[in-house]
């Protein structure tokens, strides 16, 4: 049911019977023409892992899909990594060239000490721009969750002519969208002192961890603790304490790009798919909707769960970035 221009809240695939339906993994391999041998690689929709050397820094990534099909671009958020797109890759692979990035620091990219790297927004959107040119992603559509918003705009500012669409996922690009669980974090931005850096050290407990992943959603008992027990280990490697905060304090220089990257919506009008967990206490409800105000033509989507929607939602969400990538065609 269609609410308030373009708002849709939905909360199962009920919803969704008017889409084309999922394609059936492998459903038409038996019809492809034989492949040569240095081609097969390319057509195969599984699930593949490298890496590439940039800046002298090894990036992991996660890719599935064929050269040619419709480019899909996966930014991870806080605390974690490309593994949060784990499932949506394999559901929908078969339909698109996907590639999900680890940043520096996060995942199984390269995470130098603070010491011997500069981590900051900026940096991290360079890097992820590198690694799209020299994979050949030049026309894609970017998903964009937490801290994947900040950088997956600084992108699409730099090259307009490049994204065809954007899927944000409580990812914020308005002042509506910080609220109470901001008020730490900018106080430190304000102040940069040591005493303020030190209370953001409970945001990278095992408890914040799993705080993260359950508040706000429906049914505890279907969220994996593979989560946890994947990104914990991650956050607890020495030193890494220091890479977060230091990109808790870089966040501050986002709030003010917020104007050019509305500008750049208002300018550009890209086609928009917003999946919004309610519950997030992170990226709440009102920083969903402020989206509209610049691209009135986008669809948001208002789903009963929490911050990483893709763990409750996943099949919803796929469904709907099916639909809306076909329909860019």
């Amino acid at each position: 049911m269609k609410l308030n221009n373009n708002i849709l809240r939905t909360t199962t695939l009920i919803a969704l019977s008017g889409l084309t339906p999922l394609t059936q993994a492998g459903g038409e391999a038996a019809n492809l023409p034989e492949a040569s041998e240095s081609t097969r690689d390319s057509q195969n929709s599984a699930v593949r892992y490298g890496t590439e050397t940039i800046d002298g820094l090894e990036i992991f990534y996660r890719q599935a899909g064929t050269v040619g099909q419709p480019q899909l671009v996966l930014l991870h958020g806080f605390p974690t990594s490309s593994h949060m797109f784990r499932n949506l890759i394999e559901e929908l692979g078969d339909d698109f060239h996907i590639i999900a990035p680890d940043y520096p620091g996060y995942g199984l990219s390269s995470a130098p000490s603070t010491d011997d790297y500069n981590y900051t927004f900026d940096n991290t959107a360079d890097i992820v721009d590198e690694l799209l040119e020299r994979k050949g992603f030049d026309d894609y559509v970017l998903y964009v969750m937490d801290y994947g918003a900040p950088v997956g705009y600084r992108i699409a500012t730099e090259h307009p002519e490049r994204v065809a669409g954007f899927v944000v996922q409580n990812g914020n690009a308005y002042d509506e969208g910080l609220e109470d669980f901001w008020i730490p974090i900018k106080k430190y931005w304000e102040t940069g002192a040591e005493s303020d850096r030190n209370e953001l050290r409970g945001l990278l407990t095992l408890g914040a961890t799993k705080w993260q992943y359950t508040t706000g959603v429906r049914d505890q008992t279907i969220i994996s603790p593979d989560n946890w027990l994947v990104v914990q280990p991650l956050l607890d490697r020495p030193g890494n304490d220091d890479v977060q905060l230091d990109m808790f304090y870089d966040y501050g220089t986002n709030p003010p790009l917020y104007p050019e990257w509305q500008q750049y919506f208002r300018d550009n009008q890209p086609p928009m798919l917003i999946t919004w967990g309610a519950n997030d206490p992170i990226f709440p409800e009102p920083g969903a909707h402020p989206y509209l105000r610049d691209l009135p033509d986008a669809e948001l989507h208002i789903l009963d769960t929490g911050h990483f929607a893709l763990e409750e939602d996943g099949d919803l969400i796929a469904a709907l970035i099916r639909d809306f990538i076909r329909r860019l065609d």
